[in-house]
Order: structure tokens, then sequence, then C-alpha cells
């Protein structure tokens, strides 16, 4: 009889400690998911400005704030002026920041031909197809004032943009920008060149071309 009571209570300790423990189990799982939760809100839900949204805050009304004076953003800093404005001095610049070589010129075509043909056209004269859809035209690469502009005023244009022109420093990198001035300078040339700038050795080669003459310092 002792016996079988003694065996009761072991059983009924036994299952009140399961009970005790699964109370446990349940109330660390339960703060466990309410903390997480709470996490997810206050990252979800912080204070936070939208792009251009006004503030009653700030004293001008706007939530977007000026830089400060003297700041430099990562990637900003100007360490070759002429390389990265296209200016001396604050004056538009001649001249290129490094060799024009072939592999430049070549590179010059294909960005031209992708981001300035559509306006300016294959050859430069303004007669891409934007304008012929109505949109207004480009001036001519081959214009004497654009002849005889600075390689310094073609990069400005192309990093902030001129008229109704939007800035390409986004989209085009800054060696990719003077490779196209370079292009540029080579489409004036092959404009307004004639069989006298082609080097001697190359001009029998052209099509349509005289060989050159004894006396230009050529053997025939």
């Amino acid at each position: 009889m002792f016996r079988g009571n003694e065996s009761r209570k072991q059983k009924a300790e036994s299952r009140n400690v399961r009970r005790a423990r699964a109370l446990l189990i349940s109330a660390f799982c339960f703060l466990l998911s309410a903390f997480s939760a709470g996490c997810r809100q206050k990252m979800s839900y912080q204070p936070k400005y939208d792009p251009l949204e006004p503030s009653d805050f700030f004293a001008d009304g706007m939530s977007a704030r000026p830089r400060l004076a003297g700041t430099v953003a990562r990637g900003e800093l100007v360490s070759n002026p002429f390389l990265e404005t296209g200016k001396i001095g604050g004056a538009d610049g001649d001249g290129f920041p490094f060799p024009v070589t072939k592999a430049v010129l070549d590179r010059g075509e294909e960005r031209f031909n992708i981001f300035c043909s559509e306006c300016h056209g294959r050859l430069g004269d303004g007669n891409g197809m934007i304008p012929s859809r109505g949109f207004r035209r480009p001036p001519s690469y081959h214009s004497e004032i654009l002849r005889t502009a600075k390689t310094g005023h073609f990069f400005d244009v192309m990093t902030n943009g001129f008229g109704v022109m939007p800035p390409y420093a986004s989209q085009v990198p800054v060696a990719d920008r003077w490779a196209i001035v370079a292009y540029i300078r080579a489409l004036q040339i092959s404009q307004s060149a004639t069989i006298h700038d082609v080097p001697p050795e190359q001009r029998s080669s052209l099509s349509g071309a005289p060989a050159p003459s004894p006396a230009q310092g050529v053997q025939p």
C-alpha cells in the first residue's frame, strides 16, 4: 500500500516537471517571436523622409540637406583638374591629358556611336535620328566655331550638359569622354581634309586617289 502511494506521487511529480518545462519553452518561444517582430517593425517603419518630401523641421522646408561646406563626396576628389574637368585655371583647356593612340580612337568611335550619334549623327553633322523626328538639331561639329573650339569645351559639355543636352558624367567615364573628344577631332579632320593631309606613303591605298609623285618626296 505504501509503495503504491509512493509510485503515484513520483508519477505526479514527473508530470508536473514536464508541464513546467513545456510552459517555460512556450514562454521563451513567445518572447523570442515578440522580440523578433519588434525588431522587424522598427526596421520597416522607422522614421524617414522620402525623396523630395517636404519637412517642417528645417527652416527652408526641405528634407534634402545641402552638402556641408568644405566636404568632398567619395569618388569626387579632383587630383588632376584637366583630366577630370577639361579645364586649366578655370578655363577650357586644349590638347589631351594622355596620348591619343589608335586604341583610344577606336574606343572613342565606339562610345560616340552609342551615346552621341543618335543626335549628332555618325558624321557629327547634327543629322542624327532624334533630330529627324522633330527634336532640336544640335550644331554641326564642322562649323567654324566648333572646329576651333578647345578640346576642354567638348569634355565640359559631355560632363555637365549644355542647353537641351543632358550631362553624361554618370554614364560615360572620364577616359571614355576624352576618347570621344579625340574621335570628334578625327571626324572634324576627316570632313575637311585633303589628299595632302594623308601621309604620302598611304595615299596610293586610297580609292581613286592619285599616286604620290616624286616631287612629294616619295619614290614611285
